[in-house]
């Protein structure tokens, strides 16, 4: 619901959060804007540090207790990869037909128009954003708290106290500079692939010395069951979820029409390759029953192969969920920023620090999210929700790149994959929704009701044109204020600060 839109940041009483009678000592005379320093490397490593979260360290488990098998296990994770990788070429297409900042947003506005395109932002804001952040900052209180507390469970207090500080740590450096957070980035992926690269070799190395007990008639006992697989075919998908996120950061990527698509097909490539030697390398280790039982299979790995990695192996899942956190704040902040610029979101949200050049407002609305999130009794019981909020948006997004392909078959289309590749994807998604609907209603009438929630803010927030006076004059004087506080002015305005 906006408070000012960027039209009234123009013109009217308030410029640039200043009034007019404001004395001048000091002017910036540049444009603000996000600017395109995103590298392909850079892309990568951020399409990389996300998808590669806790999930390949703790308990890559998902798969293997429905499909109940290592071979079927391989397969699934396989499967599984190539899916995740498909979607994303089919986001690939529509990032570089529509080279915007916004993802699945940007593309369900241009198909089908302000309604939906907000109820996905809305899914995102309430839903996917901080569900996810919270609860990745829980898991690396979690776990860079296990060395110190190596016989017991860390202390609620502790855990919440380290959680709030690092999500306030990484949303300061996205605030400072863009640069900095795709460097952090880089680092954090760079130590997550060679702490598998480490577990990889490890593995290999009992695999040569003829420990293959687990690969023996590797497809026994499996489960081949339409519920079994599909939830394991579920459970494989989310642990490749992130590879959407490129898309959110379109107007800071460099050459955004070819360091896009490739980027995503790089860092798909490499994901898939690494989960699945991954798993091979823990299996050459581990029985299927010592996985399942396991909380954190990583740590049981490094315990039964170097005891020593035991106790640095939780700081690295630690490192690992930290580069989640980085990269889903840095590429989510775009997406809310990009909402507010069409008056999705309140007016400040769309603001940019004007000697940083970053998205800050954004920013600070995720980390208060975040932090709201993190108060809640049970977080990871709203993460299951997000199956549900995840897949009624990419249901969304292939049917509007079917739409478009048939309303707009002129559009330059610098990539074009066959059409019945989007017709796939949409059927799959729905019969995901169903799945999610048989195997869990109660959450997912949750996140039904929460999606819904929407309907009225769209209404009262963007639809409600005529809105009192004294209400605008209130929104005005509050996005004021906050502009003073953070510094911030619309995009491309010419800034010429005012203070005493």
């Amino acid at each position: 619901m906006p408070l000012m839109t960027n039209g009234d940041a123009h013109n009217g009483k308030i410029s640039n959060g200043l009034s007019e009678s404001e004395s001048l000592t000091a002017k910036t005379n540049k444009n603000v804007r996000l600017k395109k320093q995103i590298s392909l490397f850079q892309a990568v490593c951020i399409i990389v540090g996300i998808i590669i979260g806790s999930g390949i360290f703790v308990s890559p488990v998902g798969i293997l207790q429905n499909v109940k098998s290592v071979g079927m296990s391989c397969v699934m994770w396989t499967v599984t990869g190539v899916f995740s990788a498909l979607c994303a070429l089919c986001f690939a297409e529509l990032g570089a037909c529509i080279p915007k900042s916004g993802g699945e947003y940007t593309y369900i506005r241009e198909a089908f128009g302000d309604f939906f395109a907000f109820l996905a932002l809305w899914i995102n804001f309430i839903i996917i954003c901080p569900v996810c952040v919270a609860a990745s900052c829980l898991i690396f209180a979690t776990y860079i708290l296990k060395p110190v507390y190596s016989d017991c469970d860390p202390p609620f207090i502790a855990v919440r106290l380290i959680a709030a500080l690092i999500i306030a740590l990484l949303i300061s450096i996205n605030c400072i500079n863009v640069r900095w957070a795709a460097k952090v980035q880089v680092g954090i992926t760079i130590c997550k692939l060679v702490a598998l690269a480490t577990i990889v070799v490890i593995g290999f190395v009992y695999l040569g010395k003829g420990k293959v007990e687990n690969f023996k008639d590797s497809f026994a006992d499996s489960d081949y069951s339409a519920g079994a697989v599909a939830i394991s075919f579920y459970s494989g998908f989310w642990a490749f979820g992130g590879w959407s996120y490129l898309n959110f950061l379109t107007d800071e990527l460099i050459e955004p029409h070819r360091n896009l698509p490739r980027a995503i097909i790089i860092s798909m490539a490499i994901v898939t390759s690494v989960y699945l030697v991954a798993n091979i390398a823990y299996f050459a280790v581990l029985t299927p029953m010592e996985m399942l039982q396991s909380t954190a299979v990583a740590v049981t790995f490094s315990e039964m192969t170097v005891p020593v990695m035991a106790v640095v192996v939780p700081v690295l899942i630690a490192i690992s969920v930290a580069g989640s956190m980085n990269g889903t704040s840095l590429s989510m902040s775009r997406l809310f920023f990009v909402g507010a610029s069409n008056n999705h979101l309140p007016s400040i949200v769309a603001m940019i620090n004007y000697k940083f050049l970053t998205p800050a407002p954004s920013l600070i609305t995720i980390l208060v999210l975040t932090l709201l999130m993190q108060s809640l009794g049970d977080v990871f019981y709203l993460i299951e929700m997000m199956g549900f909020s995840f897949t009624t948006v990419l249901a969304f997004v292939f049917a509007g790149q079917i739409y478009m392909r048939i309303t707009k078959p002129d559009m330059p289309r610098p990539i074009k994959l066959p059409l019945v590749l989007p017709i796939f994807l949409f059927v799959m998604s729905l019969v995901l929704l169903v799945l999610t609907c048989i195997q869990k209603p109660g959450i997912s009438l949750l996140a039904f009701c929460l999606t819904m929630v929407g309907v009225p803010c769209y209404v009262l927030g963007i639809y409600w044109k005529s809105k009192p006076e004294v209400f605008n004059r209130f929104n005005s004087n509050v996005t004021s204020f906050i502009q003073k506080v953070l510094l911030v002015v619309p995009q491309d305005d010419e800034i010429e600060w005012a203070m005493n």
